[in-house]
């Protein structure tokens, strides 16, 4: 397991100050300013912000030729299809966009591409497809920005094509290389006034469709009632929850609690989850990934089926098919990674970059996997599966490590390969594994301090500081995700009253802890118990980074502290 480095953040302001004036307590004021929130506006629109604070849609760049165009066809009855893409953002945004245009009266229909057959976007095949069809217009959502051939294709064959993406806009050095559709709105592109661009395709869709109803004069209702598909997308595609995002998913959350959606109603039921209550967390790790298995291992139009649903006995079916199909998913998911750990520990444990080869596993888990290995060796890895025409692969990386500029380093050994500085997915020849491999370990550039992990605290608090009111303030910050993590506090040297172990596997750690006043608090700690129990040694201090919060059991309320991370002082 990879080392963790505990850092403090040093983040100055006048926390007092801030706390005065928005009459909260220091510690969440200090918490605030090292999410990156400066400025009395900045903070209020954290604290405060609601759905009247989201930008208009008006200032995306190409939103008015794109409503003009799909007002001109609805009106003229022509035949529209969305295509989509095989995440849980691409099915959200086709959903969105489906369910407007036909609301609109649209002669609509949708496309999805297959992830294995189809790979990611639009594809000369879907093309051809929708002129056998007799499409006239086709509008993308989560993809078709890079889709320059296959859109010159789809206007040469007279369709009339309008793009709406969020994905990097591709280059040829300093010019974008922009598709040759009727409209493209994307918020990466030059010359966009939109003041936040990273927003997730679904909320692309979403802001289109705030454009249409406005047009048509559709009430600002109705439209708010596709918030909640909004918001699971932007969790699911992992967006920073910052700015607008968090208002996004923040609202959208409150009105999962009374979805009209019996897709989602019952998806919730099978999951055990009480929709009144829900946060980002079951959101990123429990509804999407059971609306991502039916793309990785059958079709997404599964996910798009359940949410489509309004008979309750096949929303039940299709619920229940994609909880199956998560569940066979993470037994899969389980098994490689367990491969792939034992590969990084013995066969290329000094490696700097790993690059595992996994022939038989399913390619659609390479990426899950890859981040797994990343976490566990804090190292840049690259999963590579077998697939039909050559090996497959996708990379997760360290924030030392740009992924896209090191693969770009030995582009002569792939095929074809794509990705940012965290993220990537590749395909190469068998026979050239061995030397991609060699290669950019050769050129990794990475030091051993490079692969210690760092694990940020907000402040340092004693736990006799922390009050339920307190703990119900930090509330305020919610959704906790990408880009707003929950915050971390650490105290040294705090007393253990008691420990044991408990539960069916050993892998939780109750104690009872004594800050300096004598005061005790609850502590919760999930890890392996006996081998915790083995490195305490009989020690009865221990050093401890972690997140407080109530307990209610019974009927009765405590204040606990879940222990993140621990460290025991020296003998």
């Amino acid at each position: 397991m990879a080392e963790q480095i505990w850092m403090l953040q040093t983040k100055r302001a006048d926390f007092d100050g801030i706390a005065r004036q928005f009459g909260i307590d220091p510690v969440t004021a200090r918490v605030i300013r090292n999410r990156g929130i400066e400025g009395q506006e900045n903070i209020e629109r954290y604290l405060y912000g609601n759905l009247d604070g989201l930008y208009s849609p008006w200032l995306l760049k190409d939103m008015r030729p794109a409503v003009d165009i799909l007002k001109g066809k609805l009106k003229e009855r022509q035949k529209i299809r969305i295509v989509g893409d095989y995440d849980i953002d691409g099915v959200c945004s086709t959903y969105i966009l489906y369910q407007a245009l036909k609301r609109l009266g649209g002669r609509v229909d949708y496309a999805i591409p297959d992830r294995i057959k189809d790979g990611y976007g639009i594809n000369e095949s879907m093309i051809q497809a929708a002129e056998e069809d007799g499409i006239n217009t086709i509008l993308t959502c989560d993809n078709g920005i890079s889709a320059f051939s296959q859109i010159q294709l789809a206007r040469e064959l007279g369709m009339t094509v309008v793009v709406t993406d969020h994905h990097e806009v591709p280059t040829d050095g300093e010019m974008e290389i922009l598709p040759p559709a009727d409209a493209v709105i994307d918020p990466k592109q030059k010359g966009c006034s939109y003041p936040f661009p990273e927003i997730c395709g679904a909320v692309m869709a979403y802001k289109l469709v705030q454009a249409l109803y406005e047009e048509f004069g559709v009430s600002r209702e109705e439209w708010l009632d596709l918030l909640e598909f909004a918001a699971i997308a932007t969790v699911g595609d992992v967006m920073k929850l910052q700015d607008e995002n968090r208002i996004i998913v923040k609202y959208g959350l409150k009105k999962l609690g009374r979805t009209k959606n019996v897709g989602l109603r019952k998806l919730a039921e099978k999951t055990n989850l009480d929709l009144n209550s829900i946060t980002a967390y079951h959101i990123g790790f429990v509804i999407g990934p059971c609306l991502n298995a039916g793309g990785r291992l059958q079709t997404a139009k599964l996910a798009l089926s359940l949410l489509l649903a309004e008979d309750e006995n096949e929303a039940e079916a299709l619920a229940q098919e994609l909880k199956d199909l998560n569940d066979m998913r993470k037994d899969m998911t389980e098994h490689w990674t367990a491969e792939a750990k034992v590969l990084a520990d013995t066969q290329y444990r000094d490696d700097r970059v790993l690059v595992i080869f996994l022939p038989e596993c399913h390619e659609s888990l390479a990426g899950i996997i890859a981040g797994r290995l990343r976490e566990y060796c804090q190292k840049p890895a690259i999963v590579l599966t077998r697939s039909e025409e050559a090996v497959k692969g996708s990379g997760r990386s360290i924030e030392a490590y740009h992924m896209f500029q090191k693969l770009s380093e030995v582009k002569h050994l792939m095929l074809k390969f794509g990705g940012h500085p965290m993220a990537a997915g590749l395909s190469l020849l068998e026979e050239n594994i061995d030397a991609f491999r060699r290669e950019l370990n050769e050129k990794s550039g990475l030091t051993e301090e490079d692969f210690k992990a760092r694990l940020w605290i907000d402040v340092p608090m004693p736990i006799d500081y922390v009050r339920e009111r307190l703990v119900e303030e930090l509330k305020i910050l919610e959704p906790f995700g990408q880009g707003n993590e929950k915050p971390l506090f650490a105290q040294k040297k705090v007393r253990i009253r008691s420990c044991r172990v408990i539960g069916k596997n050993k892998n939780v750690v109750k104690l009872v802890l004594e800050g300096s006043s004598g005061m005790p608090m609850d502590g919760i700690l999930f890890t392996d118990g006996p081998a915790f129990e083995e490195e305490r040694d009989g020690r009865n201090t221990i050093d401890i980074i972690y997140y407080p919060e109530i307990n209610e059991y019974n009927g009765n309320r405590s204040l606990q502290a879940v222990i993140r991370n621990y460290k025991f002082p020296s003998l």
